[in-house]
C-alpha cells in the first residue's frame, strides 16, 4: 500500500497493491495447482484498476476452485454447487454499483451449473465470471468433468469417456455473452490483463482459464499447454467476429488459443437497460417500501 498525491483535489490518495487483497486464509491448494495462478492475477487485476476490498464481491459455487473468495480481501460467498452465478445476480441487481466477480471451476461452472451460465450469458448481467478449467472433478478426486477429453481414463471412466467435451467459449458466444476470452494460469500477466478488461465490460464477461490439476489430471498438465497456448494477440484476431472467434476456439491440437475471442462493441448490460435500476441509483440504497403515492396506485388497480 502506498500514499501518492491527487494534484486536482491536493488530497492523499491510498494506492492498493496485489497484497492488499490477498486474504486472511492462506489457499490450501495442492502444490503446483493452477488456481494459483488465478487468485494471484485476480489481485493484480483490481489493484491496478484502483479497486478497493468494499467495492468488489467475489461468489462462488463448489469445488477446489470455489474456495477462492476466502483467499481474497473483499465481500465474499461460498454458495451451492453450481449456483454461483445465480447469487452473484442477485446481489448486482440489489448493488449495480458494486464489481460483481464469479469465480468457480468448469464442473461447478458448466456441469450442474449449466444452465445459469448459459441464460446468465443471455441476460448480460453485469458480472465477470472466471472459470478455473482444470477438465477433472478434483475435489471428488479425479473424474471427468463436462470438459474432459473423449477418451479420457479416470476413476468414472476407466476405459475412457465416450461423451463429447463441451466447449465453454463457442457455447458462451451463442448463448449471447458479450465478452468471452481464454487464459492460461501460468501467464499472470496476461491473465491479469484478461480480467481487467472484463471486469471493465458492461455486460457479462467469461474468462475460461485453463488452471491444470497436478493431481488427478495428468493428461492436461503444465506441459501440455506450455507447449500449446497462442495468444490471439499474436494473431491479428478481430475480436468484434464471432464466427472468426469460434473458428478459433474449436482449435484443439498443436495450437490452442488464449485471448480475447469476442467483445460486442455496442454492449449494454442489463442494469442499463432496466429502467428500475437506471433510475434512482442502487436499490441497496434507496429507502424501504412503498410511498403513499405507491401504495394508493396499487389498491386502484387490484380493486
Amino acid at each position: 500500500m502506498a500514499t501518492v498525491l491527487d494534484t486536482a483535489k491536493e488530497e492523499p490518495v491510498v494506492k492498493l497493491t496485489a497484497k492488499d487483497f490477498k486474504g486472511l486464509v492462506e489457499p490450501d491448494w495442492c502444490p503446483g495447482c493452477g488456481d494459483f495462478g488465478v487468485v494471484n492475477s485476480l489481485q493484480r487485476a483490481c489493484a491496478e484498476l484502483g479497486l478497493r476490498p468494499h467495492e468488489i464481491m467475489t461468489v462462488s459455487g463448489i469445488g477446489c476452485s470455489s474456495n477462492l473468495p476466502g483467499y481474497f480481501n473483499a465481500y465474499g460467498m461460498h454458495t451451492l454447487h453450481g449456483r454461483s452465478l445465480v447469487v452473484a445476480t442477485g446481489a448486482k441487481l440489489g448493488n449495480h454499483a458494486m464489481k460483481v466477480i464469479a469465480t468457480g471451476g468448469d464442473g461447478d461452472g458448466y456441469g450442474i451449473g449449466g444452465n445459469h451460465f448459459l441464460h446468465s450469458a443471455r441476460r448480460n448481467t453485469d458480472l465477470t465470471y472466471v472459470v478455473m478449467n482444470n477438465q477433472i472433478y478434483g475435489l471428488t478426486t479425479g473424474q471427468v468433468s463436462p470438459t474432459s477429453a473423449k477418451g479420457m481414463k479416470t476413476k468414472s471412466t476407466p476405459y475412457g469417456s465416450v461423451e463429447m467435451p463441451v466447449n465453454p467459449v463457442t457455447s458462451a458466444i451463442m448463448a449471447g455473452a458479450t465478452f468471452v476470452a481464454r487464459g492460461y494460469s501460468s501467464d499472470v500477466r496476461h491473465l491479469t490483463g484478461l480480467i481487467m478488461e472484463g471486469i471493465q465490460h458492461p455486460g457479462f464477461a467469461l474468462i475460461d482459464v485453463f488452471s491444470p490439476c497436478v493431481t488427478f489430471n495428468h493428461d492436461n498438465g503444465h506441459s501440455f499447454f506450455k507447449d500449446r497456448v497462442k495468444k490471439l494477440e499474436d494473431e491479428g484476431h478481430d475480436f468484434t467476429d464471432w464466427k472468426a472467434a469460434c473458428e478459433k476456439a474449436v482449435e484443439w491440437g498443436d495450437t490452442i488459443y488464449t485471448g480475447l475471442f469476442y467483445r460486442d462493441p455496442e454492449s449494454a448490460s442489463l442494469e442499463e437497460q432496466e429502467p428500475v435500476l437506471r433510475e434512482g441509483g442502487p436499490l441497496a440504497r434507496r429507502p424501504l417500501g412503498l410511498s403513499k403515492e405507491q401504495a394508493n396506485n396499487l389498491i386502484k388497480r387490484m380493486m
